[in-house]
């Protein structure tokens, strides 16, 4: 497989993103793997691997970067109270859908040049922060987005003018949503809402509960990993992305 660290050159800067991708017989189609609110490290690098070696090309960019390279925290980020934890939710709570939009479609024209990337529809799946930034790149690009997948997304039923609710309609690729049973940000009234929104979208994907498992369940390093439910999660993107890019 094929591996690298470059910049991708944005209205805002440069955006240190990991691609990856197999070796042979491409074209692959163009994955957007969007990060968790803890950023970019090596457990993200391995679940993009995973997805480049079943034939995908995976972009994994660093969407902290238009605060400096030093935006990669130490193992401790989760801990509440640590300098980690502090240094990046100073980043985080300044992050919104627009900007994030803008690098997608940067993304979008950086993934058009390349060689080993299959023109056309591409797929995207964001986990914890980035599951709205998922879904709304499928209802700002439905021409481009084939298929987004949300997995834990944050806040996705809100009053904010941005709530990742008002855009189902709007998307025509495929969407699946994926919720934990124990996801304080993420309640279950918000997700039995969403749900009906869902159904009276008329978009033909699934919102699916993960029972008995809690917010963050697909990171190997996580506390909360559940194994059967990180690999229910692998067969169910895997087999969005084959329907709907091959």
């Amino acid at each position: 497989m094929q591996e690298q660290i470059l910049d991708i050159k944005t209205r805002a800067g440069a955006m240190e993103t990991f691609i990856c991708h197999p070796d042979r017989g491409g074209p692959h189609p163009v994955i957007f793997m969007l990060m968790d609110a803890p950023g970019i490290r090596e457990e993200l690098y391995d679940m993009a691997r995973r997805l480049g070696t079943v034939g995908y090309y995976v972009v994994l960019p660093n969407l902290y970067y238009r605060a400096g390279r030093d935006t990669k925290y130490g193992p401790d980020v989760l801990e509440k109270g640590s300098a980690e934890q502090a240094r990046m939710r100073s980043v985080r709570t300044k992050m919104t859908i627009p900007p994030v939009m803008e690098d997608f479609a940067d993304m979008l024209a950086f993934v058009d040049t390349q060689k080993a990337a299959k023109p056309g529809l591409v797929g995207t799946h964001g986990y914890c922060m980035s599951g709205p930034y998922s879904l709304a790149a499928a209802a700002r690009f439905p021409d481009r987005v084939g298929a987004a997948a949300s997995f834990y997304g944050t806040w996705l039923v809100s009053e904010n003018e941005e709530s990742p609710h008002l855009t189902l309609a709007k998307a025509k690729g495929e969407l699946y949503i994926a919720c934990a049973e124990h996801d304080e940000l993420a309640p279950l009234p918000m997700v039995e809402e969403l749900k009906g929104l869902f159904a009276k979208s008329g978009n033909g994907g699934e919102l699916e509960m993960y029972m008995g498992v809690h917010h963050g369940f697909a990171f190997p390093q996580r506390w909360c990993y559940d194994k059967a439910g990180a690999e229910r999660h692998w067969e169910r993107l895997i087999a969005l992305y084959r329907r709907r890019l091959g």
